[in-house]
This record gives structure tokens, C-alpha cells and sequence, in this order.
């Protein structure tokens, strides 16, 4: 009797062959998303110079725009340097902008310096 109690109990849990074969599947995920991960933080950072620039080149066509109308309003910008003042809140911390001439009513190209490195270019227009 005790016998046959033995036998019809079913076997609970998982085998280890199971459980090897999850852990070589997590291993092989893991291996291929790393790399992608890693990949990812330098476009992030890449983007985030770019948009940095792009609100740059905004506020300075924003404040030339005001410029123009009174000038009372917006900043001077006779330098590249100057448009950081246009942007509302300033130029975020780890990002430099290189030194550059504009004079009055002339666009000039100017280069923003982000984290690791990362470059992008927004406009600036010299108004007094």
C-alpha cells in the first residue's frame, strides 16, 4: 500500500536540465542587448548636444527678432558666447560653446561642445 502511494504522486518543481537551458537563454540575451545598450548612451548623448543646439539657434533668432523690434529687449550678441544669455534658463551644465565674432546683422556658425566629447553646430546673428 505504502508502495503504491509512492507512485502516484506527481514530481513538482523543474529539472535541471530546465533550469540550465533558462540561464543559457538569459546568458545569450544578456550578450547580445549589452553592446546595443552601451550604443544607445552615445546617440542619447549625440542627440542631446544636437537639441541643445538647436534651442540655441532658436533663442537666437527668438532674441534677434526682439531685438530688432525694441532695443530694450533680448541681449547684444557680438559673440557666439552671447547666445547662451538668450536661452531661457541658460546653457545646461557639461556644454561649452566655442568663441566666435558675430558683427551686426551677419549669421555665423557657431560649434557647441557636449558630453564625451560631442559637437553640433547652431547659428548666431551679431545684433547690438
Amino acid at each position: 500500500m505504502l508502495n503504491k502511494a509512492v507512485r502516484n504522486t506527481q514530481p513538482s518543481g523543474f529539472t535541471l536540465i530546465e533550469l540550465i537551458i533558462v540561464i543559457a537563454i538569459i546568458g545569450i540575451l544578456a550578450a547580445v542587448a549589452i553592446p546595443k545598450f552601451i550604443d544607445l548612451s552615445s546617440t542619447a548623448q549625440s542627440t542631446a548636444t544636437s537639441a541643445v543646439a538647436g534651442a540655441l539657434s532658436a533663442a537666437n533668432a527668438s532674441n534677434y527678432a526682439a531685438r530688432k523690434l525694441s532695443s530694450s529687449l533680448g541681449i547684444a550678441v557680438a559673440n557666439c558666447t552671447d547666445v547662451a544669455n538668450a536661452l531661457s534658463g541658460g546653457l545646461p551644465t557639461g556644454y561649452t560653446i566655442t568663441s566666435g565674432s558675430a558683427s551686426a546683422d551677419t549669421t555665423v556658425t557657431c560649434t557647441l561642445t557636449g558630453p564625451n566629447s560631442t559637437s553640433a553646430t547652431f547659428t548666431a546673428t551679431g545684433i547690438s
